[in-house]
């Protein structure tokens, strides 16, 4: 299970370094992808074959399905972490998520996200500044 919040910097070769906490989960491998909000998605092997097989199965008819499809597959990029390890993350990956110097990793159970780090900062700082809001959004999933 992925959870916490860790900041980390991107090196001159575009490599990040996975948490130390989170790397007997990912050794077999990653696939790294455009996530839905302006970041990144980090899978571990088994939780993109999971994902992914649920995906293929979607109508190529469906427009929507096909959008998904397109932004889940066609910028996904697998990669083994080194002995340090450090991950590549693609130059056209960093661009879409704005990640430059510095990023930041969020654990989400079964998956990770990485952020710029202003952006989840502000982005943090805009929930914590709505607490009534956030009640409201999240009264609705029913936890």
């Amino acid at each position: 299970m992925f959870y916490g919040e860790f900041e980390h910097s991107i090196d001159d070769k575009g490599r990040i370094t996975i948490p130390s906490k989170f790397r007997a989960r990912l050794d077999s491998g990653v696939v790294i992808t455009k996530g839905i909000d302006p970041c990144l998605w980090l899978f571990p092997a088994d939780q993109w074959a999971v994902l992914s097989e649920k995906a293929s199965a979607l109508s190529i008819t469906d427009p929507t399905a096909r959008e998904f499809q397109r932004q889940l597959f066609g910028s996904a990029s697998d990669s083994i972490p080194d002995k340090q390890g450090r991950i590549n993350l693609p130059p056209y990956l960093r661009e879409y998520a704005q990640i430059d110097k510095q990023a930041v990793i969020i654990g989400m159970h079964d998956y990770c996200e990485i952020w710029n780090l202003e952006q989840w900062r502000e982005r943090q700082k805009r929930s914590d500044n709505d607490p009534e809001g956030r009640a409201a959004k999240f009264a609705s999933l029913q936890i």
